[in-house]
């Protein structure tokens, strides 16, 4: 007899769900056996909770269709906030299936009974808590819909193990995700005329506005009215290279990004939000652009790119003319020079395949990759939208899985890379053609960066043992062969340019530890 679970699966497939990232447990047997009745959805292991929702985040970034994942009671919910976290701030659509005791047996507070809603909220865009087995099609149906809905989003759905094994209903037919509003002839209107009108204008895009149209239409207005223009700092999907034009990321660093903003008297903002420093300082305005001068195009995920072409053609921008003559070609790096994060970022602007994913979880180390690649080949970047780290390895491993005829090279450094590096089993497991560089300077840099800014010139023994990481030194090159990954370390630059050519031309996962 068909169960609930059945029929939840069913809605999914209908609904456009193909892959479910799971790190189940008892009450979720039998979403776990209906899978095996539901060939359509791949079920993928994850052994950390945290890897599954960084997955998924992954997958939904390049598809722009939801991933599932199914996750064990609220503790292993919780265990995948942090990477629901970034999810949230990219706007990418996820899913929950959330299992959860039987509904008699809620009352009892057993030891994993937890208040799942008040864990889940924060994260999700959507929630809901199944009632009855009747329910279940519907619910996730509706589910499925507002991940879609208003540019994308992560929605959370409890399901009591009792609900899963019940009857189950009829599948719930697909549910069609509320539209994002178009941006209005007005506000273009006004748009134009505050551009006209400026003396000393800029453009900052974020996410749908990173496309390859928005950003050609970006370059229009910006040659058209003269404006400067910038990347948000952290985009969630950003298309580089190729015949795109070669913008500048907004600087990380509150005191840069000020002055690079300092003189606007007028900052569109497409698809960004106005921007702020990541942390508050002492004496520091939270604001990094004057107060007078951003003014809203369109919100992220929300038509950016048709907002910008009208933009542009409203100013009377001329079409496109392409990104300009190609820089000079990477110097070439010679036996035994040292290996450091520009001497990296030339090697792999060599060696970037075309149509490439690039998953940056590298910190401090992975700023050269932009300037070295900006003329380089088509390729995608993927960041850490919400500052939350272990996003790198799992987020390359749902890439990987949604567009497997693409190469996916993880940028990562070696502090974040130890909050989810089960994400390696993944990589093996399913054989993906994921190539891992691995910044390995053996410490919490950003952290000792920013000891430094806060006036700590000489870090005492305390703070040395919080912010490096050594004795023991980490053997990822052991760690990552451990979880099936064949791996190898080097040491100079010569020696890494060989291991990349050889890891992007072999068939599934490598890692390459760089010690930097």
């Amino acid at each position: 007899m068909p169960t609930a679970a059945d029929s939840l699966l069913k809605t999914a497939l209908a609904s456009g769900v193909e892959i479910c990232f799971a790190n189940p447990g008892t009450t979720e047997m039998p979403l776990v056996a209906a899978l095996d009745r539901s060939p359509g959805i791949r079920p993928v292991l994850g052994l950390f909770e945290g890897v599954c929702s960084g997955c998924a985040d992954g997958w939904g970034r390049m598809r722009r269709q939801p991933a599932m994942t199914l996750l064990h009671l609220g503790p292993g919910f919780a265990n995948s906030i942090a990477n629901l976290h970034n999810a949230r701030r990219a706007r990418t659509p996820v899913v929950n299936l959330i299992g959860d005791h039987t509904r008699a047996h809620a009352a009892f507070d057993s030891p994993l009974h937890s208040d799942i809603e008040s864990l889940a909220r924060p994260v999700s865009t959507w929630f809901r808590h199944c009632r009855a087995p009747g329910d279940l099609g519907t619910d996730t149906a509706e589910a499925i819909a507002a991940s879609k809905a208003a540019g994308g989003g992560v929605a959370s759905l409890v399901i009591p193990a009792d609900v899963q094994w019940g009857e189950g209903p009829p599948p719930a037919p697909p549910i069609t995700a509320a539209s994002a509003p178009r941006v209005t002839d007005e506000r273009i209107l006004e748009v134009a005329r505050r551009l006209r009108a400026s003396s000393r204008c800029g453009l900052l895009l974020g996410s749908d506005a990173l496309g390859a149209d928005a950003q050609r239409a970006a370059a229009r207005i910006a040659s058209a009215v003269g404006a400067k223009l910038w990347i948000e700092t952290f985009p969630a999907r950003w298309e580089r290279g190729g015949d795109l034009p070669a913008f500048e990321r907004l600087p990380y660093f509150p005191e840069a990004a000020r002055e690079a903003l300092a003189d606007l008297d007028l900052l569109i903002l497409a698809g960004a939000r106005a921007p702020v420093a990541f942390f508050g300082y002492p004496g520091q305005a939270s604001e990094l652009a004057p107060a007078a001068a951003p003014v809203l195009l369109s919100e992220p995920q929300l038509g950016s790119a048709a907002a910008l072409e009208a933009l542009a053609d409203e100013v009377g921008a001329a079409a496109y003319g392409g990104p300009g003559p190609p820089p000079s070609a990477p110097v070439a790096v010679g036996a035994g020079s040292s290996l450091d994060p520009v001497a990296l970022s030339a090697a792999i602007a060599r060696c970037l395949p075309e149509n490439a994913i690039v998953i940056d979880e590298a910190a401090t180390s992975g700023l050269p990759f932009y300037a070295a690649t900006a003329r380089g080949p088509h390729h995608s970047v993927l960041t850490l939208t919400g500052g939350a780290i272990g996003q790198g390895l799992p987020c390359a491993a749902g890439a990987a899985l949604a567009c497997p005829d693409r190469r996916v090279l993880s940028l990562q450094a070696d502090g974040s890379a130890q909050y989810t590096l089960q994400a390696l089993f993944t990589l093996a497991r399913e054989s993906l053609n994921v190539t891992v560089v691995l910044f390995s300077n053996r410490s919490y840099r950003i952290l000792q960066i920013e000891m430094a800014r806060a006036g700590i010139s000489e870090p005492g023994a305390a703070s040395r043992s919080l912010t490096q990481l050594t004795e023991p030194e980490l053997d990822w090159s052991a760690l990552a062969r451990g979880y099936g990954v064949p791996a190898e370390r080097v040491t100079d630059a010569e020696g890494f340019g060989q291991a990349l050519e050889r890891a992007l031309s072999t068939s599934g996962p490598t890692l390459i530890e760089a010690i930097l």
